[in-house]
This record gives structure tokens, C-alpha cells and sequence, in this order.
């Protein structure tokens, strides 16, 4: 999987935050949708832009992500 086929960053869209390519759609807001329980269908529904390629590439593009940052443990 090419990420660079899903998954954008550009200065001049959304201030550089990750965006599916050629939307305004945060790779976080996806996230964010996810971890509260929206399924894939959901998404693609709400969001007729994402394909379940693009939702795949961003759970990858994430994962990638954190495996170049240092880690803070949570607050309990």
C-alpha cells in the first residue's frame, strides 16, 4: 500500500495536518470517529470520499506515526 495515494500533508490545507488526499478530512477526525465506535461503513457513508482503502491507510498511517515518536505515559 502506497500511503502517499491515501494519506496527504500539505501546509495550505488544513494546517498541514494529515488529510485524505484531495479532501479537507483529517486523518484524526477518522481516528477520532473510529475509537467511538463508527464502523468503516459508517464513515464511508458519511463521508462518500473515503474508500475502505483510504480508512486502511490511515489506521496505517497512524501506527507508522507513533513509531516515530517518544512516548509519554497517560495521565490516570
Amino acid at each position: 500500500m502506497h500511503l502517499a495515494d491515501h494519506i496527504e500533508v500539505n501546509p495550505r490545507v488544513m494546517l498541514g495536518k494529515p488529510v485524505f488526499r484531495g479532501t479537507r478530512i483529517p486523518v484524526e477526525l477518522l481516528l477520532r470517529k473510529l475509537s467511538e465506535g463508527a464502523t468503516e461503513q459508517t464513515l464511508v457513508e458519511a463521508y462518500p470520499q473515503l474508500t475502505p482503502a483510504g480508512i486502511q491507510a490511515a489506521l496505517v498511517y497512524a501506527a507508522e506515526a507513533l513509531s516515530l515518536e517518544h512516548a509519554e505515559p497517560l495521565a490516570a
